[in-house]
């Protein structure tokens, strides 16, 4: 029978074959690439520190409602504040109600005279304050995960902060009163006489 067969009709078993085969490796190529994608997105974090400055406790609150405080001076083109956004996120979802988290953007002048209370020329710059809002301690720099857990879990639980003063990775920030036309806080504003 296969005699009686045209060419193209006895080609058309190993086409179809070679069509299906394709077509799997186009589909388990396409799986792998979501896959991939997928896994690289995971390992990402997924807090954004604007996010958490939004849903942080505003300082006057923080300050008079007799709880422990973690206050962080950030800037969102900061790398060390990005890469803790998800820790600092976990510290107040584990901590709940027991602890106020204070996010304070350097590049709001509003909160200049913080930044010269608190001698903030380095961030991420972390202070830590008792339940009467008094200053206990201060970290700078990018804090691995371990080392900002205990500390917070000493503030809550009233006790020494194992890890005070710990200098970490910064980015550095200036406080004067009049930037310079090149300071990223300035925006491309001219500096005021």
């Amino acid at each position: 029978m296969a005699a009686n067969l045209s060419p193209h009709e006895q080609n058309q078993p190993a086409s179809l074959g070679r069509q299906v085969r394709n077509l799997l490796i186009v589909l388990v190529a396409v799986a792998l690439s979501v896959a991939v994608f997928l896994g690289f997105r995971t390992q990402q974090n997924t807090v954004s520190l604007s996010a958490l400055a939004k849903a942080s406790t505003p300082l006057e609150r923080a300050l008079t409602n007799q709880k422990p405080t973690l206050m962080e001076f950030y800037a969102n083109w900061c790398t060390s504040c990005q890469a803790m956004a998800q820790d600092i996120y976990d510290l107040e979802q584990r901590y709940g109600e027991q602890l106020n988290v204070v996010m304070l953007n350097v590049d709001n002048p509003k909160w200049l005279p913080e930044m010269l209370h608190y001698r903030v020329d380095g961030i991420p710059h972390f202070i830590f304050l008792n339940p009467q809002g008094e200053t206990i301690a201060s970290a700078i720099g990018l804090q691995p995960r371990s080392i900002l857990g205990a500390n917070v879990s000493a503030l809550v639980a009233g006790n020494p902060l194992p890890h005070a003063g710990t200098t970490g990775k910064v980015s550095l920030v200036e406080t004067a009163a009049k930037p310079r036309p090149d300071d990223p806080r300035g925006h491309g504003g001219q500096p005021s006489e």
